[in-house]
């Protein structure tokens, strides 16, 4: 059973922001140089992603419930 409903724009937010940190580890490891400027279009093109997978994501759960009560069905009351 599911805690929380999945949020595939969250997924991607984390995703950019874990990304953006292994880079800057990696820079401060001596592993590679990364410029500082690299950080702003990849944080802010991963936000504007997010945002537009989680306008989809909510565009299709909307149609799925709209489809579920239009159909008849109906979730089960739990006893009060």
């Amino acid at each position: 059973m599911l805690r929380h409903e999945f949020q595939p724009g969250r997924l991607v937010a984390g995703a950019c922001l874990i990304v953006a940190g292994v880079l800057y580890a990696g820079d401060a490891g001596g592993l590679w140089d990364t410029p500082w400027f690299v950080i702003i279009p990849l944080v802010l093109g991963g936000h504007c992603l997010a945002g537009a997978v989680g306008v989809l994501a909510k565009g299709i759960r909307g149609r799925r419930g709209r489809n579920r009560s239009l159909s008849g069905q109906t979730r089960p009351q739990a006893p009060v």
